[in-house]
């Protein structure tokens, strides 16, 4: 199977989500809360039923497991390949106004993200990758390569989560680091953020699902960065039960 079209069919299907994202958000939507009481939007359900709807028509054979269907308890049989799919992820960022969310659909072989878009809807941009071939934004009808980059003299630009911004964690771990700046927010975009080269740094202690880095992580690495555990360094695994993961550190050197 070709990876460059798997990989422009996730970009298609990232940006056709983007666009109904953005006419909720045009004519207003409420929020509601799930049962882990984190929040949901019409948003959110629209997106992922244009995202399911491609990737099942266009590849029936491969497996797509997406996070408001887990939510509904719909929870398909995954086998050795398969999708990961967060519709908008950052929703909270989403609800409160802020252009701070993303559109998260990723390819996983053999326990590795292989494959990934990410779109930035209120950017109008997406980005993509194939580890071992590449990292791409597209953005309008231009596309360009992105790289990670070796870190600056004047110190790591760091990104790190929004919510996450008092973790008790976060202080030691940066301790001894040379710091030129660090920026709290939303999304995936943290993830692309080292991909394209404006940070070089993210580092995750609290909790994530497998879809929220799947798609993201496949951009870091096709881009020259890596994922690891946080905790002794291993390479992020995916099809874990429960799709939760631990901790991680975001790097743009490999």
């Amino acid at each position: 199977m070709e990876d460059m079209a798997l990989l422009d069919l996730a970009f298609r299907l990232a940006a056709e989500a983007g666009a109904k994202i953005l006419e909720v958000r045009a004519r207003g939507f409420d929020t509601q809360r799930k049962s882990d009481h984190s929040p949901v939007t019409e948003a959110d359900h629209a997106a992922e039923a244009v995202i399911v709807a491609g990737l099942r028509a266009a590849y029936p054979g491969i497996p797509v497991v997406a996070e408001e269907e887990i939510a509904a308890g719909h929870v398909p049989d995954h086998a050795s390949e398969f999708w990961l799919v967060d519709p908008l992820d950052g929703t909270r960022e989403f609800a409160a106004g802020r252009d701070e969310f993303a559109v998260c659909i990723g390819l996983v072989r053999d326990g590795k993200a292989v494959i990934g878009a990410v779109g930035a809807p209120a950017q109008g941009k997406v980005y993509g990758g194939i580890v071992g071939r590449g990292a791409w934004i597209r953005e309008g009808l231009g596309e360009h390569v992105i790289r990670t980059r070796s870190v600056p003299a004047a110190g790591l630009a760091v990104v790190a989560s929004r919510h996450d911004a008092d973790d008790p964690r976060l202080v030691p771990f940066l301790a001894g680091r040379k710091i030129d700046s660090l920026l709290n927010i939303g999304s995936a975009l943290k993830f692309c953020k080292v991909a394209e080269g404006s940070a070089d740094l993210y580092p995750r202690f609290g909790r994530t699902m497998e879809w929220d880095t799947a798609a993201a992580q496949a951009v870091v690495e096709a881009a020259g960065g890596r994922v690891v555990e946080a905790i002794g360094g291993a390479h992020f695994h995916y099809g874990k039960k429960g799709w939760e993961n631990p901790g991680f550190i975001c790097t743009g050197v490999p």
